[in-house]
């Protein structure tokens, strides 16, 4: 982060836990992270890394009980979104933060039209009578490439495909021009072709629009080609951050490595075998002592069984600022 950048989204020691019978499950970490005015920051990780857990907790989108957000700040224009009420934090999700959600399908009310989904937010929040929730809504679907925009919003859910439905979902996100949006998978649900039309509209948006985008995915292939930014998450913890560009060509953690290595390549002589990460997630039924990744990490030592190791810059400037790893095998120096 440059000097004197004030993010718009500022996370600093998030945790998030989870009450079950079968005891506590600690799903996010003392997460943090920021987010500047028209930047896109990629989150990757395999399922069950916290990446979508800890982006519900920042805007109260998780059932409480189970899940309690136990410590940390979410500073949204210098506001701590953790210590105000309900009735203001919905005014939040729906003014100042967009959320897109993986699949359309179960985030869309069937049994109302989308043009009534689309109004809701604009009457609510931004004051709009029914007829210029209307036009607005109509503008809406044709911004985000939806034809005969105006007859369409008489129609429901079921009467759109996949991708018109997740456009519908951005459409929702987007009516009352929110600072920061966030896309939890969004593409994860359709096919190739659609997936592309859908991050093509996204970075069209963000262009147009300006606004801060946070990109939740296990495909960092796609990341390599939106981010600004890249977050990588494993057993709720942020084990690797910095530029899109010097994370994949320098990756630090092992964890990021073998992510890498991952992605098909059609470079080279012949087509390499894609490399699996031996053995399973970490069971999150403890605060974190030791580092989450050992078990499954060639390079594990044992300092990796007894101590979790923090965030250190690699590249010289503060944590958050550039490039950062929790590893003691690879602290900031060479790996």
């Amino acid at each position: 982060m440059p000097d004197g950048a004030v993010p718009v989204l500022d996370v600093r020691g998030l945790k998030t836990v989870f009450r079950t019978r079968g005891g506590e499950v600690h799903a996010v970490n003392s997460v943090s992270f920021h987010l500047q005015p028209g930047e896109l920051l990629g989150v990757v990780g395999e399922s069950g890394s916290g990446k979508s857990v800890t982006m519900m907790s920042l805007i109260g989108l998780l059932p409480s009980p189970p899940a309690e957000v136990r410590a940390g700040e979410v500073l949204l224009d210098g506001r701590d979104l953790l210590k105000i009420g309900a009735d203001e934090l919905r005014d939040v999700r729906g003014a100042k933060i967009g959320f897109v959600f993986q699949d359309p399908m179960t985030s869309l009310n069937p049994v109302f039209t989308v043009g009534s989904q689309i109004m809701e937010p604009l009457t609510r929040h931004m004051g709009l009578t029914k007829a210029q929730a209307r036009d607005r809504a109509a503008e809406l679907l044709a911004l985000v490439g939806i034809p005969d925009a105006k007859k369409r919003l008489k129609d429901y859910p079921h009467q759109f495909s996949g991708g018109m439905r997740q456009r519908v979902m951005i459409a929702i996100a987007l009516a009352c021009d929110p600072e920061v949006l966030i896309a939890d998978e969004p593409t994860t649900a359709l096919d190739v072709t659609i997936q592309a039309q859908i991050i093509e509209l996204v970075k069209d948006l963000r262009q147009k629009l300006g606004m801060a985008i946070v990109w939740i995915t296990h495909d960092l292939g796609v990341i390599a080609g939106i981010a600004d930014r890249v977050m990588v998450m494993y057993g709720g913890q942020v084990v690797e951050q910095g530029p899109v560009r010097q994370l994949f060509s320098d990756p630090r953690h092992p964890y990021t490595r073998a992510l890498l290595k991952t992605i098909p390549s059609l470079h080279g002589e012949r087509a390499a075998r894609l490399q699996a990460i031996e053995g399973q997630p970490p069971i999150l039924n403890a605060a974190p002592v030791a580092c989450p990744f050992r078990a499954r990490c060639a390079h594990a030592h044992d300092r990796c069984q007894t101590e979790n190791p923090q965030r250190r810059a690699v590249d010289g400037l503060a944590v958050g600022q550039g490039h950062d790893v929790a590893c003691h095998w690879s602290p900031g120096g060479a790996a």
